[in-house]
């Protein structure tokens, strides 16, 4: 590792051991960085430096800002992170908003100065927020005024979080006051490393907490220079839209980093159903759609009340891309979806093929920079056609934040991603399921034991145990069965009850769609729950409700 420019060295001190991180390639040509990098002078100045300031960047419903635009604010913030808020490189700043202009300035801001973005989803509530603040010791956030009281109540139990800025409330003390400082129009890159730590993405976790996974400034432009060069194949005069927040690395990728390395727009939405995403690729003429299959499987019906001509490219990630689903697109818009599986710990996707070498039903072949085979339980490569779990190595890599599961991850130097694969004799990969207890609903990952544990915070939940349930308009949709304490009764009114409780005190995206009452749960001889029990229970009941 070269010399960081960290001064706060608590994420660099963080870092497994290097023993354990797995193999990192850099065989392409375009991946070669120099020692010193900063990304954001990669993806954001170098635009200014070439004279293309004036070139649209980030589409708003309201107002476009160019890229000389954005440059600018982002030079505010980060002058408002250093003089008026006492960040120095390494601090670890928390992020939170919806999908949006200032969302993006604001990240771009505090690694432009050398801190390290850690942003959150809008929907999560105080508990889990305040679980990142302690994770990775933040001590300021910032933060979009409408999402400051769950901000707040964060703060009350963290005894991390020292300072929240907010923005968009116009006071003496919000960021765009303190922004409008004369002098702060620039500011110079902080010197930092290739491989210094840029951003701490947190994943939803099998076990109720969520892993952080620890990014280099290499690692946003290896992402746009694989995957974004080699299989999206997007250029300048494109504009980009999608659905997935900020806060997932999809979206991150597929909404800021991909455009800005190669000097196009993205449209920011900060909500976006299947309505409303269709109605902004018709008014803004976007090129490039990037959302999950539930949304694309949503758009079919919808797609005769909108001019969807301007799209040419469609990227799907977050959940298996269903045939039926990818051929009906096809034939409803004569548009082939590119299909893909990354995940938080590899940055972005690493298995996914372009238009031209797209095998329907199928994730695809390794990006350009990576490499992926299937392997058993004990990590040996397994023949085309066989069923194993899937291994991946590249440019990007796992790299947890003070977490023992790094070994549970990373093995024989590979990434071991959770998913069950076959690879055919072409060496074209073909999903299977998740090797975990992840459920997957419309593109959100969502952690089984996590929704147990916000339902047995409710007195008349005696146990329960979660698990995912295939349905048909979100892939999976959250389950539970429950056990009731003596003096209640299962019925229509107690579900809604702890719906609304799952929802008040977890993002609502997560609580369980459907509730079965049991008199137990089964369990081994040791207690353990078995959730492939319930599994088999909740398709038992599925078949026969249909048939």
């Amino acid at each position: 590792m070269s010399t960081s420019a960290h001064v706060d060295t608590f994420a660099r001190d963080s870092l497994p051991p290097r023993e354990q991180w797995p193999d990192f390639l850099f065989d392409l040509p375009e991946l070669q960085y120099p020692e010193r990098l900063n990304c954001v002078s990669e993806l954001l100045d170098c635009w200014i430096a070439r004279g293309d300031g004036n070139s649209p960047c980030l589409i708003a419903p309201a107002e476009i800002w160019s890229y000389a635009e954005l440059a600018e604010r982002v030079n505010r913030i980060a002058n408002v992170l250093t003089r008026d808020l006492g960040l120095v490189p390494g601090n670890r700043v928390l992020l939170r908003a919806p999908n949006s202009r200032m969302m993006v300035a604001a990240t771009l801001a505090v690694i432009k100065a050398g801190g390290i973005a850690v942003a959150t989803m809008p929907l999560l509530r105080a508990k889990e927020i305040s679980y990142a603040l302690g994770k990775a010791k933040i001590a300021l956030a910032l933060c979009d005024h409408r999402l400051a009281e769950e901000m707040e109540k964060a703060e009350d139990v963290s005894l991390v979080l020292k300072r929240i800025v907010t923005w968009g409330d116009g006071t003496p003390a919000s960021l765009e006051t303190l922004m409008a400082q004369p002098g702060y129009d620039a500011f110079t890159a902080c010197d930092t490393a290739a491989d210094d730590v840029c951003l701490i993405a947190f994943t939803s976790g099998t076990t109720g907490e969520p892993k952080g996974t620890m990014h280099f400034h290499r690692d946003m432009l290896a992402t746009c220079d694989s995957y974004g060069r080699h299989v999206l194949q997007a250029n300048p005069d494109d504009c980009f839209i999608g659905s997935p927040p900020l806060a997932f690395t999809f979206g991150l990728g597929g909404l800021v980093l991909f455009p800005l390395r190669i000097g196009a727009s993205a449209i920011l939405l900060e909500r976006a159903p299947p309505d409303e995403l269709l109605a902004a690729i018709a008014r803004h003429r976007a090129t490039v759609c990037f959302t999950a299959p539930t949304a694309y499987r949503a758009m079919l019906n919808k797609l005769g009340e909108f001019d969807i001509s301007s799209l040419r490219k469609c990227v799907s990630a977050g959940e298996a891309l269903p045939k039926p689903t990818f051929e009906a697109w096809h034939s409803a818009t004569g548009l082939t979806i590119l299909d893909g599986i990354g995940s938080t710990e590899m940055l972005h996707i690493f298995i996914g093929s372009p238009e031209s070498a797209i095998c329907p039903g199928a994730t695809g072949k390794p990006v350009p920079g990576y490499q992926a085979r299937v392997v058993d339980d004990s990590g040996r490569e397994v023949p085309s056609g066989t069923i194993g779990r899937l291994a991946v190595r590249g440019p990007t890599g796992c790299r947890y934040l003070a977490d023992t599961r790094q070994t549970k991850y990373v093995q024989n130097g590979w990434n071991i991603t959770g998913d069950t694969y076959l690879m055919d004799a072409d060496g074209v990969f073909w999903y299977q399921a998740r090797s975990d207890d992840m459920i997957v609903s419309a593109g959100y990952n969502i952690a089984g034991p996590e929704v147990e544990e916000a339902l047995l915070m409710h007195p008349a939940v005696a146990e329960c145990g979660v698990v995912g349930v295939q349905d048909e308009e979100r892939g999976q949709i959250v389950k539970a069965f429950v056990v009731l304490r003596p003096g209640y009764a299962g019925d229509g009114a107690l579900t809604k009850t702890l719906q609304k409780h799952v929802k008040a005190s977890i993002a609502p995206y997560k609580y369980p769609r459907a509730v079965e009452y049991v008199t137990a749960l089964p369990r081994t001889q040791t207690g353990k729950l078995q959730r492939h029990e319930l599994r088999h229970a909740a398709e038992a009941a599925a078949h026969k409700l249909a048939s």
